[in-house]
């Protein structure tokens, strides 16, 4: 279940079988942040639309970085059964190439993760390299030319003490002896071999599996042949397939087409396009574009969810593993067929004897199990008795068309992005207007800490002296306006457009003024005619 650089070439042949029978595959993600508190107004707020919401997020997205990504392979068996394969990859930036790449670490995440058992060492020291399509083609670039170079100070240490041996060994050596380099992990293996070939025109090099890679003594012309031959594991394309990692995984995900389903699955989509394919784009739109090109078919949990929660008796609760409980325990449908059985795959039973919060594929697990159980429920509720005993997975989606490609969104202008057309807006509250008298200077934050003890309201300055406030819920609205009746420095009342709006007010006084001036040049023009 827990796959790192050593063992993921091995895995990667498994894993694309897996996914190309699979109905669908979910995943989820761990990051050394979320949202940079470094940025200047950063936080999501009510006020954000989509567009808005992107910019702060992309920026957020481009300073941190993935530790670990979860995969749930869900299979489609006989008699209603699904099997699901869930795996933990570690990731780790590539540190192949002429770039180092930089990340920033939250220390609230950071303690997190912590908490909840994660382990640092196997991100760092094992961790899949990975790269976009950006850095992939300036690595090629840098290989050709010759001019590559090792970034991390940790595999110059280990590259060093190779050479030392292979030189130290070297000088005593006749041609076509051999000796053997020990312990070399999977991505140092390569490196070893390209510096030992780039530093002495004598050796040859080839990798023996199990941590070790053979060098031998050759002459130049015996080197130029080897050099030729198609066996040669250091080729180009061999070493950018190397160098590649987690990528080969991702592009072997967008050429099967699967559905692809999260959980509050904005931010994994916006890792996945800048991490693996490309830089994330300044437009919101050419996002949207991309991603769905990429994965035709998403699901998010937590738009559907949302749904079941208003159609069916089903209790308020918001974390996924709630979700997944009250799914589980709870008869909400006792006339339909039972829920499909979800079976653990083999070397995934472990999440069958105890729960492992915020592990990457135990989340992932959870989320295509809620899939699978949401979208059984809403379709017997569809078809009433008529549900036959064994639905496809076609039929689910078929019930989940509307929720298709809308992901949700916290916090925002919209309740979902639409990637596969035009976001529609969310019905929030009614806004709220404050005009303050007699408290000079007053900012937005005073404004957030005084309204804080009753609800949670977003605040924006209007004016020097006025405020709008957003609430995603009605009671919230209620509340203020009935406390703050006879406030003595607050008047709050519903905001109208019309009514508040500076430039709805210059429009109506540049209006009034225009209207005046036409009324007096008509008067005066017929005192004159008089």
């Amino acid at each position: 279940m827990d796959v790192g650089a050593e063992g993921f070439a091995r895995c990667l042949p498994r894993l694309r079988r897996r996914i190309l029978r699979a109905a669908f595959v979910a995943l989820d993600m761990e990051f050394t942040g979320l949202h940079s508190t470094s940025l200047q107004n950063n936080e999501p707020s009510l006020f954000d639309s989509p567009a808005e919401r992107y910019v702060k997020a992309r920026q957020s997205v481009q300073r941190f970085t993935l530790v670990q990504l979860g995969l749930a392979i869900f299979s489609k068996e006989n008699s209603n059964k699904y099997v699901v394969h869930s795996y933990n990859f570690f990731l780790f930036p590539s540190t192949l190439g002429i770039r180092d790449v930089e990340f920033t670490l939250s220390a609230s995440s950071i303690q997190f993760l912590s908490h909840y058992g994660f382990d640092y060492n196997k991100f760092l020291k094992d961790g899949i390299p990975y790269m976009n399509e950006v850095q992939e083609k300036m690595l090629k670039q840098h290989l050709l030319a010759g001019t590559w170079k090792i970034c991390s100070n940790a595999d110059r240490d280990i590259l060093k003490k190779a050479i030392d041996e292979v030189t130290s060994w070297i000088a005593a050596a006749k041609d076509e002896d051999t000796m053997i380099l020990q312990d070399l992990n999977g991505y140092h293996m390569l490196e070893v071999q390209l510096v030992l070939r780039q530093a002495l025109e004598n050796v040859w090099t080839e990798p023996l599996g199990d941590m070790k890679v053979m060098v031998k003594k050759v002459s130049p012309e015996h080197r130029q042949l080897l050099e030729n031959s198609s066996h040669d594991h250091c080729q180009t394309k061999l070493i950018l397939l190397s160098a590649r990692g987690f990528t080969n995984l991702f592009h072997i995900l967008v050429k099967a087409k699967k559905p692809l389903v999260g959980h509050n699955m904005l931010m994994d989509l916006m890792h996945l396009h800048d991490k693996f394919y490309r830089p994330l784009p300044e437009s919101y739109e050419e996002f949207k574009r991309n991603i769905h090109n990429l994965f035709p078919v998403i699901i998010d949990t937590k738009t559907v969810t949302k749904y079941v929660q208003k159609k069916c008796r089903f209790p308020r609760v918001s974390s996924l593993l709630e979700v997944y409980a009250v799914l589980c325990s709870s008869n909400l449908d006792p006339k339909g067929p039972p829920y499909p059985v979800i079976a653990l795959g083999s070397g995934c039973s472990r999440y069958a004897e105890k729960k492992f919060l915020h592990e990457a594929g135990y989340d992932a697990f959870l989320c295509g199990s809620v899939l699978l159980m949401s979208a059984h429920l809403l379709l017997c509720r569809s078809t009433g008795d008529a549900v036959e005993a064994d639905p496809s997975f076609l039929q689910y989606l078929t019930v989940l068309a509307e929720h298709v490609n809308k992901v949700n969104f916290i916090r925002g202008g919209v309740s979902s992005i639409n990637f596969s057309g035009e976001d529609a807006p969310c019905r929030h509250p009614p806004a709220l207007v404050v005009h303050v008298r007699g408290w000079p200077g007053l900012t937005e934050r005073q404004i957030y800490e005084e309204f804080k003890a009753h609800c949670r309201f977003d605040v924006r300055r209007l004016s020097e002296n006025q405020f709008i406030l957003l609430s995603n819920k009605y009671k919230h609205v209620r509340l203020v306006l009935r406390n703050y009746r006879h406030h003595p420095h607050l008047q709050v009342s519903v905001y109208r457009r019309w009514r508040h709006s500076p430039s709805v007010n210059c429009l109506l006084q540049i209006s009034g003024i225009v209207a005046l001036w036409s009324l007096l040049a008509f008067v005066l023009g017929g005192a004159r005619s008089c």
